[in-house]
């Protein structure tokens, strides 16, 4: 599977980006924004979640891409969407290494894969979550046109402190033509 944007590629991860996982989302900045990127991130980790994704997208349960420069077919970062059939909604989730922050590579991204996915998995709702200390990713989610469901108090225990959980949503029947 391969979405092309106006300045990027979404494609597979393969075997060989494992070392780039690492490294990209082995960052501190992004591990401290983000929910389920340990910290520090190790080859080997990024080899099992690698391995993971073709099991994912045989089952319809979700699809990884990642997110490459389509000149140099470099890693710049991932998103993904966990898919939950039974109610026909999707969970969208995405990290962009630091280097590549604020040139909305992010949006542009997200923005392709929730188009996909609304209709790949038949879906009615693709909801998003970020920590309160990352308002970056919730201008992203608002980008798409997702709105503002609620705040979770103290839903994540992450490094010795209780964080808020911002949720955000998006329904097919609301849904403009995204534009990229």
């Amino acid at each position: 599977m391969e979405i092309r944007t106006p300045r990027l590629l979404l494609n597979g991860f393969s075997d060989a980006d494992a070392h780039h996982v690492a490294a990209l989302a082995g960052a501190y900045e992004i591990s401290r924004f983000t929910l389920n990127i340990p910290y520090p991130y190790e080859i080997s980790s990024a080899q099992q979640w690698i391995a993971s994704h073709d099991t994912m997208y045989t089952q319809k349960s979700g699809i990884v891409f990642a997110v490459r420069s389509p000149t140099t077919m470099s890693l710049i970062g991932c998103v993904g969407l966990n898919a939950d059939n039974c109610h026909h909604r999707g969970e969208l989730g995405y990290w962009i290494g630091t280097e590549f922050w604020n040139k909305g590579y992010c949006t542009e991204a997200a923005t392709a894969a929730a188009q996909f996915a609304f209709d790949y998995f038949s879906l009615n709702k693709i909801t998003s979550r970020h920590l309160d200390s990352n308002n970056a990713s919730g201008r992203v989610m608002e980008k798409l046109g997702m709105k503002k469901e609620g705040i979770l108090k103290h839903e994540i225990y992450k490094e010795g402190t209780y964080h808020d959980l911002h949720v955000y949503g998006l329904l097919k029947d609301n849904l403009e033509v995204l534009s990229l």
